[in-house]
């Protein structure tokens, strides 16, 4: 009896310290993760730490779904990600193509335009900020490489771009959404029509009140925006080579982010604006420090390099020598699907922390403020 009674509260203190802190393991690089459930806020309501230091705790989130919206609202919750970047795509068929194809008409709202508005009504009845950050999807090309003819044709292709993004901001002041994105890497326009942003920024201001970006990319773009002084903040796609060799260490990492970050605080000096990465991440692969914006491709399907120490470790990388800079406004990590299942999610080397090791990183992070 004493024996049975004896194996019965070693079964309860087994499964109470089980519930503090679950230990996964990773067979593809034996990554073992000591998982801390108290990082995770379970209170079904947001710490809101950006009401004392102002960075963005935030995610981009995708596959809203009407019936799982407050669902979505608590996992994102529990992780302490207190800013979600809602992301609407414009399409244009390829870098060459003059027009993008008509998503809505100024405060006529489509039926797509509706999930975006429901999901940030949720999202700020439940206490958390939103960016809307439209981004220019293609067929073929990259978004910063457009490359028309003539001035004739920029102006055709801007005035498609200007019509379609003001409605957007009609849409942003409409759910007051805290934060409104006017462009993601479009370097060429950038360069090639200053003075039609300047214009459109002033046209995005009589129709929304809430604060500024434009998100530029990381290589070199930002130097070319001539607006920065009308943004809030400076946006940056913040995917910056880190490390020279795969599967590389903490120590590594962290001394790759030196050079960038002498950078960025002259940039934040020089437009004497706080720095925010509207976007950055990092794959469950090895190689993911190397060229941090590189997508999956089939070559790695079977190479066996899944790694979820190495995105974990970049995460962590980051934060430590990010987070408690002043200049430093936050982060959005891409990406974060609602309809994720944890079996597939850890099986896969893409961006996503869901039930990975980082997602409890970044929600440890995240949890604290820094004032």
């Amino acid at each position: 009896m004493n024996k049975r009674f004896a194996f019965i509260l070693f079964t309860l203190a087994a499964l109470l310290a089980f519930s503090r802190c679950a230990v996964r393991s990773d067979a593809a690089d034996n990554y073992t993760f000591s998982w801390d459930i108290s990082a995770e806020n379970h209170t079904g309501e947001s710490n809101d730490h950006y009401s004392k230091d102002r960075k963005h705790r935030g995610m981009s989130v995708f596959h809203w779904r009407q019936e799982d919206m407050n669902e979505s609202a608590n996992q994102l919750i529990k992780n302490n990600i207190e800013w979600v970047a809602i992301i609407p795509f414009l399409y244009q068929r390829s870098d060459t193509t003059k027009i993008l194809r008509p998503s809505g008409k100024e405060g006529n709202w489509t039926r797509y335009d509706s999930v975006h508005i429901g999901a940030m009504k949720v999202m700020h009845d439940r206490g958390l900020h939103t960016m809307l950050k439209p981004h220019i999807w293609m067929s073929e090309g990259w978004r910063s490489d457009i490359e028309l003819e003539s001035d004739t044709e920029w102006d055709t292709w801007f005035n498609s771009y200007e019509e379609q993004m003001l409605h957007y901001a009609m849409l942003a002041e409409y759910t007051g959404a805290e934060l409104f994105c006017i462009g993601t890497e479009l370097r060429s326009s950038i360069i090639n029509q200053p003075e039609r942003w300047d214009q459109f920024i002033t046209n995005v201001k009589k129709i929304y009140g809430g604060k500024l970006c434009y998100a530029a990319n990381w290589d070199g773009e930002y130097e070319k925006v001539k607006f920065w002084d009308r943004m809030d903040y400076i946006g940056l796609q913040a995917y910056f080579p880190l490390t020279d060799n795969a599967s590389p260490s903490l120590m590594e990492i962290q001394d790759g982010w030196d050079q960038h970050i002498k950078l960025l605080e002259k940039l934040s000096k020089q437009h004497n604006k706080p720095i925010l990465f509207t976007e950055t991440g990092y794959r469950s692969h090895n190689t993911a420090t190397i060229r941090p914006w590189e997508w999956n491709n089939y070559e790695e399907i079977d190479s066996n390099s899944l790694s979820l120490t190495t995105q974990n470790l970049a995460y962590e990388a980051l934060f430590r020598k990010l987070w408690h800079r002043e200049w430093f406004a936050g982060v959005y990590f891409w990406q974060w699907h609602n309809t994720s299942k944890e079996g597939n999610t850890r099986e896969s080397t893409d961006f996503t922390p869901r039930y990975k090791p980082a997602e409890n990183t970044m929600a440890k992070w995240y949890g604290k403020s820094t004032k």
